[in-house]
């Protein structure tokens, strides 16, 4: 059975109630922690680790729990809002692997925390190299290990305290397979040839270039594609504003005091006073009167921002991206002819290796290659291209020969 078929039916899965080794408590000392520490100093072979958030609770997206386990040892849950750092813990794990599921999810609330790896197994992104099409925690373990488990807290408050036996459990079982899934992943990797490209891409989880903070988030509120004067753009951004710091300083997310949906019909209506503001239907939430004055504030300074040119927002913002694929056709038909002969070239390739066409070369990628091509396109400018824009080496290996074709050569575009 190929990889990127799904599983033949066979036994019933095993169902996992709770870990071998009993619900672990939640680690809230110091004491505790460097006990904890210790004992994972002590411990062998990698470290299962997994976060717990609460994004639609909280302000962001820090980690309120980390499971940590070793084979041999017990389960380890941490409450990092408890305790001044977690260094005890980093230090113990140096020069450790850890193991995680998603990790691309889970790296940046454990770098928020003081955590970092050292090395990286993800199982998610094995999962995705040897093609399966259901990639989550339960579906693989239900493949390699013919085994599921008990799940029903994944949209708790994980920021609640003290936390429920049942959320403990289910936090705890998140980690308890995590060795014997990499076990099983690391040997199919290996028959598949595939190990090497996978450390590779585990490796570039770690090392890559954070991204900068957006340069103007507010531009990301959903439905601001209505607005159509800089005047009325100029409240959402004050809105948006207003909403982030009291968000922040309230530790909720934004959306639980005013949606974006609310926003953006408050910006528009431009209510001069609470009444006007508060015949808005969207307003009648208490969450959003609560905050009515705030609001109104913020409308009138933006209205002010908004008599100032310097002051008021562009309606569009330049971007030095390659524009929106439909769009290819008219602005550049010779780009869009590249495209489609390389999607359609490494698609092959993609489905011959079994690995997903994103995972074999990001979509962002090839667009940028497509659209602005290095003069002369040779084998060794696509290479030094692809190596510039991210590329890993096994996908400059795997890609480069087959882009530089296409480019030189593109097909006629499909009518």
């Amino acid at each position: 059975m190929s990889a990127s078929q799904s599983p033949e039916q066979g036994p019933e899965p095993v169902l996992i109630e709770a870990p071998a080794g009993g619900i672990p408590p939640v680690i809230d000392t110091e004491a505790q922690l460097h006990h904890a520490a210790e004992k994972l100093r002590a411990g062998s072979g990698p470290v299962a680790v997994d976060t717990e958030r609460a994004s639609g609770y909280r302000y962001g997206q820090r980690a309120f729990l980390i499971q940590l386990k070793r084979e041999g040892d017990t389960i380890w849950l941490i409450d990092p809002e408890a305790l001044d750092d977690l260094q005890p813990i980093q230090d113990a794990l140096s020069g450790v692997e850890w193991i995680l599921h998603a990790a691309i999810q889970d790296l940046p609330s454990l770098g928020q925390a003081g955590l970092w790896p050292d090395r990286l197994f993800d199982t998610e992104l094995a999962g995705r190299l040897l093609g399966y099409h259901r990639v989550s925690l339960s579906a693989l373990l239900e493949y390699k290990l013919n085994i599921t488990l008990a799940k029903e807290h994944s949209a708790a408050d994980w920021s609640i305290r003290p936390l429920s036996e049942d959320m403990r459990n289910y936090a705890a079982l998140d980690v308890e397979f995590l060795h014997e899934l990499r076990e099983a992943m690391t040997a199919e990797l290996a028959s598949e040839h595939k190990l090497e490209i996978a450390y590779e891409e585990f490796d570039s989880l770690l090392t890559r270039p954070r991204k900068p903070p957006r340069k103007d988030p507010w531009r990301k509120t959903s439905g601001i594609h209505e607005i159509t004067d800089r005047k009325t753009l100029a409240i959402v951004r004050s809105l948006w504003t207003t909403r982030e710091k009291l968000a922040k300083s309230r530790d909720l997310p934004p959306g639980k005091l005013l949606n974006d949906r609310t926003l953006i019909a408050v910006a528009k209506a431009k209510p001069r006073t609470v009444p006007q503001l508060m015949q808005i239907p969207r307003m009648r939430r208490k969450a959003a009167a609560r905050d009515a004055r705030r609001w109104l504030q913020a409308i009138q300074d933006g209205m002010k921002a908004a008599q100032d040119p310097d002051k008021v927002p562009p309606m569009r913002v330049s971007s030095q991206a390659p524009p929106a694929i439909k769009a290819w056709r008219e602005k550049d038909p010779l780009a869009a002819r590249r495209l489609q002969t390389c999607r359609k070239r490494l698609a092959r390739l993609a489905n011959e290796q079994s690995i997903p066409l994103e995972n074999l070369l990001l979509p962002e990628t090839l667009r940028e290659l497509c659209w602005r091509p290095p003069e002369p396109i040779t084998p060794d400018s696509i290479e030094r291209r692809l190596r510039d824009l991210g590329a890993r080496p096994w996908q400059v290996q795997a890609t480069s020969a087959i882009i530089t074709v296409a480019l030189l050569d593109p097909d006629p575009l499909d009518t």
